[in-house]
């Protein structure tokens, strides 16, 4: 059973919600029901698959217990760079072995099991936050919560642990819960209404009539298949997001209308923001840091240009060391840096930055641009480019 897909998952789903909008209701914790829940959903969707369980199992031990003995020498040790790189290291070593697995073409390896790319990256920041000093406690139930916690455990939206185990145990009041519950089912509906309205007409018509190779074809590909993503990956995020309100959870929302930015910094800051917030915090700003305090570059906009290149080209490889992933964050890199580079040394840029008809061009120049990236992103562009 695929979460927020087959049918048996939105029966399940609603039938399991009423204990929950019953302990909502009466004020009442609703967190060890909901991870019982969540256990269950982990355990239809692996087809009851006893390998898949027993490794996603390990998989969780090993990432609380690299957490927890980091956390444990970093309270002793202080904050020395060594342990925290190797640790670190150790969280990403399972998903970066499952990537290579991958790519030398075997698929039915032991870290097959879903969800491993997004309990990565919060355990991940974990260990992050432990080396910032943030984090100077880690507790079991917390942390597994957190990192299967089964709206998310798929696709996303990558919550914080800290913001995660705020709501944990916050009493919700009765009324701000039953809003609470109101969102969720609005974010359910809209969401049902991307994800198999919207995003399966725009599949079909990119089926019909985008599948040939010739320039037509290949952009009636283009701008469906950039639709069709949206609408779909944004719709599974409104039902995840929906979901988890009515199990006391307010995950943070995941799209806020990306084709409406004016410029591809824009566009990051609306575009699967869970995700792009997560490497703009842990990634850009501490390579940015760490080449400003080594004086690599002498000025601070090649500073940021060469940050924005090795962020966004690390976000590729985490989609997968395929081609057009790599091509796809390199590409939206040297967008980034770009950008950087005209809004702060062009000076038509500043004189015109407020006119309307200049806003126009930019967001005409940046969809098209993105529409691109997409079809990067695909896998299309390479196969009919022939790389």
């Amino acid at each position: 059973m695929q979460l927020f897909t087959d049918f048996n998952f939105f029966v399940y789903a609603a039938i399991l919600s009423i204990p929950a909008l019953i302990l909502g209701i009466l004020e009442k914790p609703i967190k060890y029901y909901g991870f019982a829940v969540t256990l269950f959903f982990i355990w239809l969707a692996m087809g009851h698959n006893r390998s898949s369980l027993i490794w996603l199992t390990f998989f969780c031990v090993f990432e609380f217990t690299v957490c927890e003995i980091y956390l444990k020498i970093r309270m002793s040790k202080g904050r020395k760079a060594g342990p925290y790189y190797l640790f670190l290291l150790m969280t990403l070593l399972p998903l970066m072995t499952k990537k290579v697995l991958i790519l030398a073409g075997d698929h039915g390896h032991i870290l097959g099991f879903l969800g491993i790319s997004y309990m990565t990256f919060k355990a991940a920041q974990i260990v992050i936050e432990t080396y910032d000093g943030i984090i100077k406690e880690i507790k079991p139930f917390e942390f597994f919560y957190l990192i299967l916690f089964f709206p998310a455990i798929t696709s996303g939206p990558i919550d914080r642990s800290r913001r995660f185990n705020e709501d944990l145990h916050r009493v919700i009041p009765r009324n701000e819960y039953l809003d609470m519950v109101g969102q969720g089912l609005f974010k359910i509906c809209l969401g049902m209404l991307y994800k198999t309205a919207l995003a399966s007409a725009f599949y079909q018509l990119m089926i019909w009539f985008g599948m040939t190779s010739d320039l037509k074809a290949a952009l009636i590909y283009m701008y469906t298949y950039g639709a069709y993503l949206f609408f779909d990956f944004a719709g599974y995020s409104l039902m995840a997001i929906g979901i988890s309100y009515i199990f006391g959870i307010q995950m943070p929302d995941n799209f806020r209308f990306p084709f409406i930015s004016k410029d591809i910094k824009e566009f990051w800051d609306r575009w699967h923001i869970t995700l792009s917030h997560w490497f703009r915090d842990f990634v850009f700003s501490r390579i940015t840091m760490n080449l400003i305090r080594n004086r690599v570059f002498k000025n601070k906009l090649t500073t940021a240009s060469v940050a924005f290149i090795i962020n966004m080209g690390l976000m590729g490889l985490w989609h997968g060391l395929t081609i057009y992933y790599i091509m796809y964050g390199l590409y939206h890199g040297v967008l980034l840096s770009l950008t950087e580079i005209f809004q702060k040394k062009s000076k038509f840029y500043k004189k015109h930055k407020k006119d309307r008809l200049f806003i126009l061009f930019e967001w005409f120049i940046t969809f098209n641009l993105v529409m691109f990236g997409f079809f990067i992103f695909s896998g299309r562009f390479t196969e009919l480019i022939g790389i």
